[in-house]
């Protein structure tokens, strides 16, 4: 396919609303879109009403088609994003506390130094280097104030793994040899470890996403973590549904929050949630006909 270079011209927030509305998107109050389109740029709530398209090569929207549909999606999908982050983290604080206790009770605290624990030198040097400049820019006073005391290069891993970043926090899962250590942080979390580190691969890049304050409610997302073959804890009984959609991801949370805290509210802060944008869709969320059905999601 011959590839053109782009010359479309860069528009005005006026000539952008009357683009919209010469394709057949409708507009309430065209002043509060155009302050919108000040604090929120159009290509990013193009994704928004991109399912409000009829044609969508010719990028001409469906009758009826309105502005506001849009707009309210983009706050679900602000709202959706706010709520997972605040969840994940959870995860991944009780996923620093187990992986800690557990390497370093047999080890001792300096077990991250210890390449022998990890698979191989080819992922465990790059790793330990993208610590070592984590501890560098830590600005955590427990950090500053054991290099001002100690001489060690790299503090207890107690102290370090409360300062990695999610990402390097599951690399360090993913390259621990096969083994007991491995296990037995999975079985905490009631999964087989294979596809505890596909969940947290799947967890990290998903965070990253609320981030970025990138489109999550409808992505097909490109890390599809695994089904469990086999669970001590209830999970999905209807083990057919796509893992690359946020269902999928939002069961992990719920599944994984369970077990961390019983008491947890995020099931209710999700039912708040769809009852304050009743018309979202969904479908295209990945949820499948009778979830509420699910043990899991009651």
């Amino acid at each position: 396919m011959l590839r053109m270079p782009y010359q479309e011209p860069f528009l005005s927030y006026v000539e952008q609303i009357n683009l919209l509305k010469s394709r057949g998107l409708s507009f309430k109050e065209e002043t509060q879109t155009l302050s919108l389109f000040e604090c929120v740029s159009y290509y990013r709530l193009s994704s928004y009403w991109h399912p409000l398209l009829e044609d969508k090569q010719n990028k001409t929207f469906k009758k009826d088609a309105d502005f506001d549909s849009a707009f309210k999606l983009y706050k679900f999908d602000a709202d959706l994003r706010k709520i997972i982050m605040a969840e994940i983290m959870k995860i991944e604080i009780a996923l620093r506390s187990k992986m800690a206790y557990v390497l370093s009770l047999p080890n001792d605290s300096f077990w991250l130094e210890n390449e022998d624990l990890f698979s191989c030198s080819k992922t465990y040097e790059p790793l330990i280097a993208k610590i070592k400049e984590e501890i560098k820019r830590s600005e955590e006073s427990f950090i500053i104030s054991f290099k001002r005391e100690f001489s060690n290069e790299i503090p207890p891993a107690f102290m370090v793994l409360e300062i990695t970043s999610f990402g390097t926090l599951s690399k360090l899962y993913k390259y621990l040899k096969p083994g007991k250590y491995r296990r037995e942080i999975a079985q905490f979390f009631c999964l087989p470890d294979g596809t505890f580190e596909s969940w947290l691969h799947s967890l990290v890049y998903v965070r990253n996403i609320c981030a970025h304050s990138a489109r999550l409610w409808n992505r097909q997302m490109r890390i599809s973590p695994l089904h469990p073959k086999a669970s001590k804890h209830q999970w999905l009984n209807n083990n057919q549904v796509y893992n690359n959609r946020i269902y999928f991801v939002l069961s992990m949370v719920i599944y994984l929050l369970d077990i961390i805290n019983p008491k947890h509210s995020f099931r209710q802060k999700l039912t708040d949630l769809f009852q304050k944008y009743p018309s979202i869709d969904k479908a295209a969320m990945g949820f499948p006909v009778n979830w509420q059905d699910e043990p899991l999601w009651k």
